[in-house]
């Protein structure tokens, strides 16, 4: 039995070092600087109360107030990722 406990608990070790030596993703920005101040500016807008849609609608939503910020940021050429297509 003695035997059996040993095994167990050398193949948790390696278990776990194999955990600590996987690859770490590189950090670099998803959004520029450029697309931050945009986004920036239209949720003041929003909590302002003053953003409108494209409809003319009010925004009552903040994802839809960040989702304007990132499409004005696209259309003035700053570094932000493309638009996830709907399918």
């Amino acid at each position: 039995m003695a035997t059996k406990k040993s095994s167990r608990a050398s193949s948790t070790k390696k278990s776990a070092a194999k955990k600590s030596s996987s690859k770490k993703k590189s950090s670099t920005r998803k959004y520029g600087p450029k697309a931050a101040k945009s986004v920036e500016r239209e949720m003041k807008a929003f909590r302002q109360g003053k953003l409108k849609s494209g409809s003319g609608r009010k925004v009552t939503n903040p994802k839809q107030a960040i989702a304007i910020g990132l499409s004005e940021a696209r259309d003035e050429g700053a570094k932000v990722p493309m638009k996830k297509s709907s399918s």
